[in-house]
């Protein structure tokens, strides 16, 4: 069946129904109301509802958390669109903004702070100003429709969040098969440290390092892994960078060398024109401090 509308709730708009909207968009380009929902809403299968209604009813199209239990996990109206859609384990792996959302929603800043670890004000400190200007936006108005700015950007976002959702699983695919993985000479009790290498592959993907981190994860490589190389997006040669911020890497110690054009005065990151393996192994172990160096 032609999907007819969306509708959702009014009055202060949310992280969870403004991105639930978003992704229902990318497939379903149709008009937004916010308000309340009918009970002929509720009942016909062209109409989302999303947020409100106090039903979970994926085969009407309705999508409401409230109702839960307050001891369920944490579950937002994202949450049940990103699952009706066969996506839900799949963001919940790969964005890791996802799961602090959900807990944002039921359980507020106080008790996903507690959950995080951090102090209550962290959360209002990362407030962003993109956030408050869409989601203020967004509920300024009881209807958004194809062509205005709101609802085109909200599509945009779906778009790109489910683009990179799917790309991303083939993206591991492609780095499982390319991927190499080179022993850091490190003088250590087991010198059990290595770098990661993707090549340049002909096409080159749009951003080659994409994935990396997720695939080391993945592998149970986190703590072996110190190191990245792989193809330089603005060049014809290669990025050189730590992994999870890996102190003993300083890529200062090779910015005079002359097929290094760039290296971040921190440290964490460089660029070369060098494409040779051995070269490109040779720049990696200059990188690496000496045992008794202390990291900067």
């Amino acid at each position: 069946m032609n999907t007819k509308k969306i509708i959702t709730h009014s009055g202060s708009a949310h992280k969870d129904d403004f991105l639930a909207c978003c992704v229902l968009l990318a497939s379903h380009p149709v008009p937004i109301e916010r308000g309340e929902p009918t009970s002929k809403d509720l009942h016909d299968e062209r109409i989302y509802v999303l947020d409100i209604g106090h039903e979970h009813k994926p085969e009407l199209l309705n999508f409401d958390h409230h109702q839960f239990s307050k001891n369920s996990s944490p579950t937002c109206s994202l949450s049940l669109v990103l699952k009706h859609l066969g996506l839900y384990e799949d963001a919940k792996d790969f964005c890791e903004w996802l799961e602090p959302a959900e807990w944002l929603d039921c359980r507020g800043p106080k008790e996903t702070a507690e959950w995080l670890g951090t102090p209550h004000d962290v959360i209002t400190k990362l407030n962003s100003p993109i956030d408050m200007t869409l989601l203020r936006r967004f509920a300024a108005e009881t209807w958004h429709e194809p062509g205005s700015a709101i609802w085109e950007i909200m599509r945009m976002i779906g778009e790109d969040l489910i683009n990179y959702i799917q790309c991303l699983t083939q993206r591991l695919i492609f780095i499982e098969q390319h991927a190499e993985l080179w022993p850091a000479e490190l003088q250590n009790e087991n010198n059990s440290k290595e770098f990661l290498f993707l090549p340049r592959t002909s096409p080159l993907p749009a951003e080659p390092s994409m994935g990396l981190g997720k695939f080391i994860q993945r592998k149970g490589l986190d703590k072996q892994v110190i190191g990245l190389v792989y193809p330089d997006r603005r060049g014809e040669g290669y990025g050189l960078s730590r992994h999870n911020d890996c102190l003993s890497l300083d890529f200062t110690r090779v910015a005079n060398e002359s097929d290094v054009h760039f290296a971040h005065a921190r440290g964490f990151v460089a660029k070369t024109s060098a494409l040779e393996k051995d070269r490109l192994k040779e720049l990696m172990q200059m990188a690496l401090l000496k045992l008794d160096s202390k990291p900067s």
